[in-house]
């Protein structure tokens, strides 16, 4: 557990450095497509470690200041020391930790960087105190991700687009809280067989935020690349699970890492215009510029990573008899795990289903190897398809050209998106969460 394990200086000097250079950089690469866009005949993408820098300096610590003094201001402490001892009302004594822990909240959640002081993570009353710190917090999860793509909107001079990718991330993370606060109020198999008249599943919940907040900071963080959480994943009905594991396996698009999620989300609008340009037989456009074949090669082997290492490493673990020691659960709740392990790695997210022990070499190496695949394997050919566009001169929109704009385009994206995700990744699904549910319909049932 962090707070057993790391220092007070390990916390600040060691793992906040790492967050704020984790959200520069995926600013940096989305600052990179942004230009590839804007440019008409171009040579360059920018400069990373000038983007690094000057996103470091110049935007998130300033930010981060006021989200932490604003933590302090609410209840989270702040100090360097690592705990406080103090006496119970039973006589008993009790060493309670501290860390400064409005700081690395604040970077965590702005940043998108999951992790926490503590090992209950936003569900312990330091790093979450009340109603009001726990919708800052899911709001900040948000806030940068979605920064990024109305930056990008006004760089490329294309406010209109950037607005339609915005709602249809906000649409499919609304429909992902939804399904889940749906699931998470369905009656549990252990109530029926008490017979009580509860419907709520309260398993592994902060009683202070209940279902509904429980709903909207699962799908919120899994959408968000965030990993913070304020429930127990593992305890979530198979479906509510379901859910959560999907919107990683998307590529964490809604509205993503910060930056990550913006040019992951290009990613999906380029292939979306080129199923388009399929079906009017013309060549697809995007922001001005031709969609050919080297860029399209370049989003489907980005796209085709994560499917790779999620489902690759899954397979193996499913078989590996090291791997399965580590599993506390067997049959479909087993994959379960093992899959949202994964899912959770490549995404670069940082959650668990906590059944499953990972603190072993065999999960410590394929865990970190799935998190350079879906970090930096991802990166390199979105970083050649923004340096191919960035090469093409800016075209005007003709009457042939599809608006990327309305209601049509972002019902084509969001199709898209929910196709590649259903046909990569729902056979996997349905041997684990989705029989779960069906078990515990036929456990419903036998009461």
């Amino acid at each position: 557990m962090p707070e057993q394990t790391l220092s007070a200086f390990s916390q600040m000097a060691g793992l906040t450095s790492h967050n704020f250079l984790s959200a520069a950089a995926g600013i940096a690469v989305a600052a990179a497509v942004a230009r590839a866009f804007a440019a008409n005949r171009g040579e360059g993408l920018g400069n990373f470690w000038v983007d690094l820098t000057r996103t470091s300096l110049y935007v998130l610590l300033p930010i981060v200041i006021v989200s932490a003094l604003v933590m302090v201001a609410l209840g989270e402490p702040q100090t360097l020391s690592a705990h406080a001892n103090a006496v119970g009302l039973e006589g008993g004594k009790q060493v309670i930790a501290l860390y400064p822990t409005a700081s690395q909240e604040a970077i965590k959640q702005l940043g998108t960087n999951g992790g926490g002081v503590f090992n209950a993570n936003s569900a312990h009353p330091f790093e979450n105190p009340n109603a009001i710190t726990n919708l800052i917090e899911i709001i900040s999860m948000n806030t940068l991700s979605l920064a990024c793509v109305v930056a990008f909107g006004r760089l490329v001079l294309a406010r209109k687009e950037a607005r339609a990718l915005v709602v249809t991330m906000a649409i499919l993370v609304t429909a992902g809280a939804a399904a889940i606060y749906w699931a998470e109020t369905q009656p549990a198999p252990a109530m029926h067989a008490v017979h009580a008249s509860t419907a709520v599943n309260m398993e592994g919940k902060e009683v202070r935020f209940g279902a509904p907040s429980t709903a909207v900071w699962a799908a919120t963080t899994t959408g968000a690349s965030d990993g913070g959480v304020n429930s127990m994943h593992d305890s979530l009905m198979p479906l509510g699970g379901a859910v959560t594991m999907f919107l990683m396996q998307l590529g964490e698009i809604l509205p993503g890492g910060v930056g990550s999620g913006l040019y992951g989300m290009v990613v999906m609008a380029l292939i979306a215009v080129f199923v388009a340009g399929l079906m009017v037989g013309r060549t697809p456009e995007y922001l001005g510029k031709k969609i050919e074949a080297r860029e399209v090669k370049f989003a489907m082997l980005a796209v085709l990573i994560l499917p790779l290492s999620i489902l690759g490493f899954s397979a193996a673990a499913s078989v590996i008899p090291v791997a399965l020691k580590a599993l506390e659960a067997s049959g479909p709740h087993g994959l379960s795990e093992i899959l949202y392990a994964y899912s959770s790695a490549t995404g670069n997210n940082g959650s668990a289903f906590a059944g499953l022990s990972a603190n072993v070499p065999y999960w410590n190496s394929t865990l970190g190897i799935a998190m350079l695949l879906g970090r930096f394997a991802y990166v390199v050919p979105v970083l050649a398809m923004a340096g191919s566009i960035a090469a093409k001169p800016k075209l005007e929109p003709s009457t042939g050209t599809l608006p990327t704009h309305g209601p049509l385009f972002i019902s084509l994206l969001i199709g898209v998106i929910l196709i590649m995700g259903g046909l990569q990744f729902f056979p996997a699904q349905a041997l684990g969460p989705i029989v779960e549910h069906f078990q515990v319909l036929n456990a419903v049932a036998g009461h």
